[in-house]
C-alpha cells in the first residue's frame, strides 16, 4: 500500500467520523472484554474483535453480542495469527473493505513470554536462558503490525506488561513505536498503574498510543485521579522495566503520578464489602459443589450505605443489577480455613506458616501427641492435615491476606489455579476470593458475566486489562478524536466564511 493510498484512506475516515458516525474499534486478543467494555463506554462501538480462547471469547459475546446471535461468525473464537483482517471482515459479514472497516484497532497481546514469570518458566521447561525469546507469543506484535496495514486505523492502542520493556534487553515499544511513525503514525507509550485511575488494586500496565499523522494530535494519556504510595516491590519491578528505557526517547512518556491532595486509592473493603457473605464453603461444602457461577445471591445491606465505587459497579450503564449478583464460587480448601481465619492483614505465606505451626502444637496438645516421635505416623499426619507443605524461602509471596484499607495486589491468571495469592480480608468468612469479588477487584461491572466454570472465569479476570483503567485511557483518545473533527470543521467554516 503506497503513502498516499494510506493517507486517502485515513481521511475519508475522518470525513465519516465529521457526519457524526461512531467510531469503529476492532480488538485483537481482547480476552473477555475489559479493554473492550472502556472503549464502550467511552463512545466506540465494538466492531469486531479477534481471541483464541474459547471461554473467553464466550464470554465476550455474551456480554458485547447484543443482536449477534451467540453461533454466529462476530462471537466465534479465531487465532490472530490464522485470521487475517481481510478475512475477518469477510467471516462477519461487513458491508466495507478491510481499509474502510475500522477507526480503531487495540490490542492485550499476550504478556507470558515478556513477563519475567513467564520468562522462567519457558527457561525451566526448555533448559536454557533465552527459551522466552524463542516463544511464538512474543513475535505476535509483529503480526500486529500487519493488521495496521491492512486496516489504516486512526488510532491504534497497545497494552502489555512493563516488563515488555526490557525483553531480554531490548526494548520493544521503541521498536512498535518506530514502525508505526514509519507507517505515518504519532507515537507514544507509558506506565499506567491501575490504582491510580479508581482500581482497588496496585497493577501496573504498558501503553502504546499511535495516532494517525491525519489527526494533527500527539498521543496524552490521562492523570491520576486517586493516591497511592506504591508498594515496595512495584517500585523494585518498574526500575527493572525501566532499565532499557532512554529517558530522551521522543516516544516514551513520564510515568503520571498522583498528587497526595487526591482521593486515597480505594481500599478492598470498598470495593467488596455488599457482597454477599460467603461461609457455605466451610459449614457446608456440597452447597458450592452444586453451585454455579450464574447462580445469584442477595447484595448485603450496610448501616453506612454503598461506597461510591460499589455503586459504580451496580450502576455501570448496560451492565446495572438491582438485587442480586452472581459469581460466589470459591475454592474448597478445608486444611487452610482456619490459617485464614487467624491471619494479619496484609500477612503472606511466610506468616502462615507461622500461623500454622502455632494451630498445630495447639492440636498436638489437645490430641495427646505432646512428646511424640516426628518420624510416627499419627504425628505425620496430624501435621500433614494443619500444616502446608511449602518451603516459606521459596514461596514467600505464595500467600497473601487482602489489607481492607488498602487496594489488593495485582490479581493474574494464575487465578484460574490457585487463588491464595487473594485471601478474603474477613476472618470470619476464612477463605479465598469468590470470583465475583475477582471481577470487582479488577473493576468489571456486577452486570459482567463470564462463561465457563470457576477455573475459567478467574482466568479471564486475571488476564483483563482493568475496565476503569482502560475507560480512563479511551476517554482521552475518544476526546483527541473528537477535538480534531471539530477543530477541521472551525477550520473549514472560517475558509468558507
Amino acid at each position: 500500500m503506497t503513502r498516499d493510498t494510506r493517507q486517502l484512506i485515513r481521511r475519508n475516515k475522518i470525513a465519516r467520523l465529521r457526519t457524526g458516525a461512531t467510531p469503529r474499534a476492532l480488538e485483537i486478543c481482547s480476552g473477555c472484554g475489559g479493554l473492550s467494555l472502556g472503549l464502550k463506554s467511552a463512545g466506540f462501538e465494538l466492531t469486531a474483535h479477534v481471541e483464541i480462547d474459547p471461554e473467553a471469547a464466550r464470554s465476550y459475546a455474551m456480554n458485547f453480542g447484543g443482536d449477534h446471535a451467540a453461533e454466529s461468525e462476530w462471537a466465534k473464537p479465531r487465532d490472530m495469527e490464522r485470521c487475517s483482517a481481510s478475512k475477518l471482515v469477510s467471516d462477519i459479514g461487513l458491508k466495507t473493505s478491510v481499509a474502510e472497516s475500522f477507526d480503531l484497532l487495540a490490542a492485550g497481546l499476550p504478556c507470558q513470554a515478556f513477563a519475567r514469570i513467564g520468562r522462567s518458566k519457558l527457561r525451566s521447561v526448555a533448559g536454557q536462558e533465552d527459551a522466552f525469546q524463542k516463544d511464538p507469543r512474543a513475535v505476535l506484535y509483529r503480526r500486529f503490525l500487519q493488521y495496521v496495514e491492512d486496516t489504516q486505523p486512526l488510532i491504534i492502542l497497545i497494552e502489555n506488561v512493563p516488563d515488555i520493556l526490557n525483553f531480554g534487553g531490548h526494548n520493544v515499544p521503541e521498536e512498535i513505536c518506530q514502525a508505526l511513525e514509519s507507517a505515518g503514525y504519532t507515537t507514544g507509550y507509558t506506565i499506567l498503574n491501575a490504582a491510580f485511575f479508581g482500581v482497588p488494586q496496585v497493577r501496573e500496565r504498558l501503553f502504546i498510543v499511535a495516532l494517525a499523522n491525519e489527526l494533527d494530535e500527539v498521543p496524552r494519556f490521562p492523570a491520576p485521579i486517586h493516591f497511592l504510595d506504591l508498594p515496595k516491590g512495584y517500585e523494585g519491578s518498574r526500575r527493572v522495566a525501566l532499565k532499557h528505557v532512554d529517558k530522551t526517547s521522543r516516544y516514551f512518556h513520564a510515568i503520571p503520578t498522583p498528587h497526595r491532595s487526591l482521593k486515597k486509592a480505594v481500599g478492598t473493603r470498598e470495593a467488596l464489602e455488599d457482597l454477599p457473605r460467603i461461609k457455605e464453603h466451610d459449614a457446608e461444602p456440597s452447597v458450592i459443589r452444586r453451585r454455579k457461577l450464574s447462580d445469584t445471591l442477595p447484595y448485603r445491606d450496610l448501616k453506612d450505605g454503598l461506597s461510591s465505587y460499589a455503586s459504580t459497579m451496580r450502576a455501570w450503564p448496560g451492565f446495572e443489577t438491582s438485587d442480586f449478583v452472581d459469581g460466589h464460587l470459591v475454592r474448597l480448601t478445608p486444611r487452610d480455613f482456619p490459617i485464614f481465619a487467624k491471619m494479619k492483614h496484609g500477612g503472606d505465606y511466610p506468616h502462615a506458616r507461622e500461623v500454622a505451626e502455632a494451630l498445630f502444637e495447639e492440636a498436638v496438645a489437645r490430641s495427646g501427641l505432646a512428646g511424640t516421635r516426628k518420624d510416627a505416623k499419627a504425628y505425620k499426619e496430624l501435621r500433614a492435615s494443619i500444616v502446608p507443605p511449602y518451603d516459606p524461602e521459596k514461596f514467600p509471596n505464595k500467600w497473601w491476606k487482602l489489607d481492607p484499607s488498602k487496594p489488593s495486589r495485582t490479581l493474574t491468571a494464575h487465578m484460574g489455579k490457585d487463588t491464595y495469592s487473594h485471601i478474603h480480608y474477613d476472618s470470619a468468612q476464612r477463605r479465598t476470593l469468590s470470583v465475583r469479588e475477582a471481577a470487582r477487584l479488577q473493576s468489571f461491572p456486577d452486570g459482567f458475566v463470564f462463561a465457563g466454570a470457576m477455573n475459567a472465569a478467574f482466568r479471564q479476570i486475571g488476564n483483563a486489562v482493568p475496565p476503569l483503567l482502560a475507560f480512563a485511557v479511551a476517554k482521552i483518545l475518544k476526546s483527541q478524536l473528537s477535538g480534531t473533527l471539530r477543530g477541521r470543521r472551525r477550520a473549514t467554516d472560517r475558509r468558507a466564511a
